[in-house]
């Protein structure tokens, strides 16, 4: 890596130069550079806003799963299985599975090398349990916090390493040439955040060959949201360079502590606590969830239920599931604009409805687990302590006694399966653009618990291995990469100047923008859709996009960081409500973590109004047997289409015939 500084339309840029820019810095692309060091190119810079600051570093569960091979017991297991397995989720393109599945032990083993305390028994056999979706205990962990624990591995690995890392550097821009196939990335345009005081507005250049884009989920189009509230994302910035985007349409959403962000599922759940409702004020308070269930065993079990299936599922509404509760906490929270909290110091009671918790009401399933765990105790605080003590330590060591206090909840935003389209090496259709993680939308409609964690390593994996194989050339001279991205980064040098200096524009705007967003996504794009709300919610974010690229200002250069988020979520949140609105378009109906209402379906109870009706996807329906893409023309227009689910590949593993291809030098391409 080398800095100078370059002249650009008059005004002197510093610039960096180095043959792999990875921008984030979360435990994706922490491997990508690390691994690109380990095959040979050591040219890589690694630039973020906040050091750590994204999800891999910032989350957890109960116990946060990696999804991997199979490495113990007597269940046999093989990549061509789990890659079977991955695409039983649907919507995933088989190549992308195999690959996944071929290369998760090389990723696994490679964490375990630097330290990540995966558990194994005294003979070496790093065992297994089985996650939702998986049917061979290919499931590990590492414990609450397994991503962070791979965070601070990869991080001192980088240290090790000396891989230089920019701190501050909130980036804005992904500079291009070329045109249509032919197109690609060169660098990238980042503030300083420590000097945005200057003529230059703290602008900084990279010249690069490649770009590893690690940033993560596009979490902050979401209002309620379990991501950390550091974790935004900038999946804008592909997009506006016409990268490919797929499955946007599949996330999942699930029930999540508010004040501190976290998934209540697993033990949390398992130890029944009493659900309630307040208004805002806290006052009338209400157990809501007894009215909608036949009996008090029913109503327990189902929050038991929740333990297990976590992440909304309309599959789980009928029959009184378990997915029925994250419809009655939304009717609570977004219809009627009440809040709801989980209370541990009390069981559910009947409220006169139903008679009151009794463990002999429980299903055996339920009522056996709590039994097995020594569990069978007066209050769900008491079961908790026994069950998972940590559970309660975690929330007091953020301010929140559990003990004592109820826990105010939400239905919330928890990962986007879908993202930016990659290929076998995680390049997108824009040349040497590599999105790795979370932003890359690998997986399909449902996916096994813990597969993200697996997908992200083995994708960054993919990209470093392809990049010091293919792509290992310096990058240009400045003066080339002046004359190539000069008139981008004078566009964009503009774009922040008129923010700050046309009388005519409304700093206030900030203040809402979000919000207003963050609202829209929360209360049309989420777990409920409807086809008349997504379209009318898609008009209206295009509107509200056009609206900040004419009006947004900034009182001060130190603004501008926050408005450029802005203008990225804004146009983040409108191109997911157009992959929306052409899924509801097509037909598509309820299916993975959201339920589209539909009045020709069935309610998902008696005791439901009739406006929540919906259907599921009948089988080999079209939306099924595609996956539905999203590009933005050189206008900024948003274009659909569909393309058909690629099966996974057979290839010929013959070692004599693959071996010949190796020495040839006619794979990695």
């Amino acid at each position: 890596m080398r800095k100078s500084e370059v002249d650009i339309g008059g005004f002197r840029f510093p610039i960096y130069r180095c043959n792999t820019l990875v921008i984030g810095s979360g435990a994706a692309g922490l491997n990508a550079a690390v691994t690109l060091v380990d095959k040979g190119q050591a040219d890589v810079l690694i630039v973020t806003d906040r050091w750590g600051g994204g999800t891999s570093n910032n989350t957890g569960s109960d116990k946060q799963t990696y999804y991997k091979l199979s490495l113990s017991g007597e269940l046999p297991d093989c990549a061509l299985d789990m890659a079977r397995d991955l695409c039983q989720g649907g919507s995933m393109h088989g190549d992308i599975a195999l690959c996944e599945a071929q290369n998760s032990l090389q990723a696994f083993f490679h964490l375990v090398s630097l330290g990540v305390p995966f558990p194994h028994d005294r003979y070496g056999a790093f065992v297994g349990y089985k996650t939702d979706h998986d049917p061979r205990q290919r499931a590990t962990s590492a414990g609450p916090l397994t991503s962070q624990l791979m965070f601070q591995a990869l991080a001192r690995d980088v240290q090790r390493k000396g891989i230089p890392v920019l701190n501050h550097h909130q980036v804005i821009a992904l500079l291009t040439k070329g045109a249509g196939a032919d197109k690609q990335v060169i660098g990238a345009v980042a503030l300083d955040l420590d000097s945005l005081e200057t003529a230059r507005l703290g602008f900084v250049l990279f010249n690069a060959v490649n770009v590893v884009l690690a940033t993560g989920g596009p979490a902050g189009i979401y209002r309620a949201s379990v991501y950390p509230e550091s974790q935004l994302g900038s999946t804008g910035i592909a997009l506006e360079i016409g990268a490919v985007a797929q499955n946007l349409t599949e996330w999942q959403y699930g029930l999540a502590s508010t004040g501190f962000r976290w998934n209540v599922s697993g033990s949390y759940q398992q130890v029944i606590p009493r659900y309630i409702s307040t208004a805002q004020d806290g006052s009338d308070e209400q157990e809501f969830l007894n009215r909608y269930f036949p009996s008090m065993g029913t109503l327990a079990t189902a929050i038991f239920l929740k333990g297990y299936q976590w992440p909304f599922d309309p599959r789980k509404v009928r029959s009184y599931g378990s997915s029925l509760i994250d419809i009655l906490v939304y009717q609570e929270t977004v219809r009627k604009g009440r809040r709801v909290f989980m209370d541990f110091t009390r069981n559910p009671s009947g409220a006169g409805l139903l008679e009151d918790f009794r463990f002999d009401s429980l299903a055996e399933e339920a009522r056996g687990y709590l039994e097995r765990s020594g569990a069978l105790l007066d209050t769900p605080i008491q079961r908790l302590a026994k069950m998972n003590q940590p559970a309660i330590d975690l929330y007091k060591s953020h301010g929140i006694d559990i003990c004592k206090e109820p826990l105010e909840i939400a239905v919330c935003a928890q990962h986007n399966n879908g993202g930016l389209q990659g290929n076998i090496w995680w390049e997108s259709n824009i040349r040497h653009l590599f999105p790795v993680g979370e932003v890359n939308g690998s997986h399909g409609v449902y996916r096994p618990g813990g597969s993200a964690l697996n997908a992200g390593q083995v994708g960054s994996l993919r990209a470093a291995t392809f990049i010091a194989k293919r792509y290992a050339e310096e990058p240009p001279a400045d003066g080339l990469f002046s004359q190539e991205a000069g008139e981008q980064v004078l566009a964009k040098l503009e774009c922040a100047r008129r923010m700050l200096i046309e009388r005519s524009r409304d700093s206030g705007l900030r203040r809402t923008a979000r919000k207003e967003l963050q609202e829209r996504m929360s209360s049309y794009g989420a777990h409920i859709r409807s086809s008349g709300g997504v379209t009318k919610a898609a008009a209206e974010a295009w509107e509200q996009l056009e609206r900040l690229r004419t009006k947004l200002g900034v009182a001060s250069p130190r603004e501008l960081p926050e408005a450029f988020r802005d203008l990225d979520l804004c146009l983040t949140h409108a191109v997911y409500l157009e992959a929306m609105k052409e899924y509801l378009a097509k037909g598509g109906r309820s299916r993975g973590s959201y339920l589209v209402l539909d009045p020709a379906g069935e309610p998902p109870c008696p005791e439901l109004a009739e406006e929540w009706r919906f259907t599921l996807n009948e089988q080999g329906a079209f939306v099924n047997e595609h996956i539905l893409e999203v590009q933005l023309d050189e206008a900024g227009k948003a274009h659909t289409r569909w393309v058909p689910v690629r099966p996974i590949p057979r290839e010929d593993t013959w070692f004599e015939n693959v071996w010949n291809e190796f020495r040839r030098d006619n794979i990695i391409r």
